[in-house]
């Protein structure tokens, strides 16, 4: 997989979610806001374009969420 960005990349490996497997994609999507290389809004913007955002938008809640 290409890497063209943190963001991007996030949202590929949902996309591609059966391939390298989910936990993959969440693992990176935890990693990545983290070590903060990327912002939960630049993600979402991403996915959106990726057509992945109703599967990525509960997990990055829950990852997001203030409590």
């Amino acid at each position: 997989m290409k890497v063209v960005g943190v963001a991007k990349t996030i949202a590929n490996c949902f996309w591609y979610r059966n391939k390298i497997g989910l936990s993959v994609a969440i693992e990176g999507l935890q990693e990545a806001l983290r070590q903060r290389r990327t912002t939960s809004g630049e993600i979402a913007r991403q996915a959106e374009q990726g057509a992945v955002a109703t599967i990525i938008r509960p997990y990055l809640e829950a990852l997001t969420a203030n409590g």
